[in-house]
Formats: C-alpha cells, structure tokens, sequence
C-alpha cells in the first residue's frame, strides 16, 4: 500500500512543533506501526487504512498521559492531517516519506 514505510512528521502542538517518527503496514484494512518523539516509542493502535485515508491512536506518558487520536491523508511521499490532543483539542500535522 501507498501508506507502508518510515515517516518523518512534524506536528504542531500547544508546546511548538514537534518532530516524530512513524513507521507503518498496511494490511488490508488494517493499519499497524510504530510512533516515536524523543525516543519514546509505542505501537500505534486501532489503526485503519481505506484508500489514501489513514488513522491512528497513540498512548505517550510525557508531558502527560493521554492518548493522541490521528487522521490524514496520504499523497505519494507526503502525509497531512490532524491529531486529537484530548481536551486540549485539535492539531495539525505535516509529514514526508524518509
């Protein structure tokens, strides 16, 4: 698929930008992979894949406990979309194939 292989992402947050790598399979509908910010990294879950349309979940302890919610979109060696920050609300984020 279109989405598989190591990504470069750089995510506005309420703290700046931050950057994260992302790795990912895609099977079938399924998306799995790995999600890492300053080398803390964690699998992602509940993960799908329908066309260029990706989502995802990621737990991260620092600064604070919470699961972040992704959607995008990829088009070729890019990927765009926004990430759920609980109630800290919705950020965008921007990455490129590695």
């Amino acid at each position: 698929m279109a989405v598989d292989g190591n990504w470069n992402l750089t995510m506005t947050t309420p703290m700046g930008e931050r950057n994260s790598t992302l790795s990912l399979k895609a099977a079938g509908g399924t998306l799995t992979g790995t999600q890492g910010v300053e080398g803390n990294t964690a699998e992602i879950f509940d993960g799908t894949v329908n066309g260029d349309n990706v989502s995802w979940k990621v737990s991260i302890d620092k600064p604070m406990p919470l699961t972040v919610e992704f959607t995008g979109t990829v088009a070729g060696d890019s990927i765009s979309g926004e990430m759920g920050i609980g109630p800290m609300g919705s950020f965008p984020f921007t990455g490129a194939r590695a």
